[in-house]
């Protein structure tokens, strides 16, 4: 359902947002986030250009989220990147479905559309907020120094 890129994309909101108070380098990004190096420009650029992101010149630049991650959703990141495919036209080219989807596809269209909405309906600050199993981007040794995770979490006791 994500493509590669979505993915990436999900992953260098959520280190941003994890890391608020100074701009991040490219390469922080791409070493946490696992993004190569390479196509971590090109993603940096499409959320740019989609007003999720602001990159700043100089010795002190780097990016940062252009907005708080409380007014980012899911949906925001996917649809900047690479939007959820909805079923518009009958994907088999059958002429008599042209104008009415057939009730497979239009579930199918339907699907996408719960997707959508659920996505719409959440924040990065809510997925970072959730400490219930671990966070995104952390595993054991990361969740120790990462300064959002209460010190419960991080030190494996649950």
């Amino acid at each position: 359902m994500f493509s590669q890129t979505n993915e990436y994309a999900l992953r260098v909101v959520t280190y941003l947002a994890l890391h608020p108070e100074k701009p991040a380098k490219n390469a922080d990004i791409a070493k946490t986030t696992l993004v190569p190096p390479g196509y971590l420009y090109k993603v940096l650029q499409t959320l740019d250009r989609a007003g999720l992101v602001r990159g700043q010149r100089g010795m002190h630049g780097g990016f940062m989220l252009a907005r708080p991650a409380d007014q980012i959703s899911v949906l925001d990141i996917i649809s900047a990147v690479d939007p959820l495919p909805r079923v518009r036209l009958c994907p088999l080219n059958i002429e008599g479905h042209a104008v009415h989807l057939c009730s497979l596809h239009k579930r199918v269209d339907q699907a996408f559309a719960r997707v959508e909405d659920a996505f719409a309906k959440s924040s990065i600050a809510e997925l970072l907020a959730d400490t219930v199993n671990s966070k995104p981007l952390c595993d054991e040794p990361c969740a120790r120094t990462c300064k959002s995770v209460p010190e419960t979490v991080s030190a494996g006791q649950e």
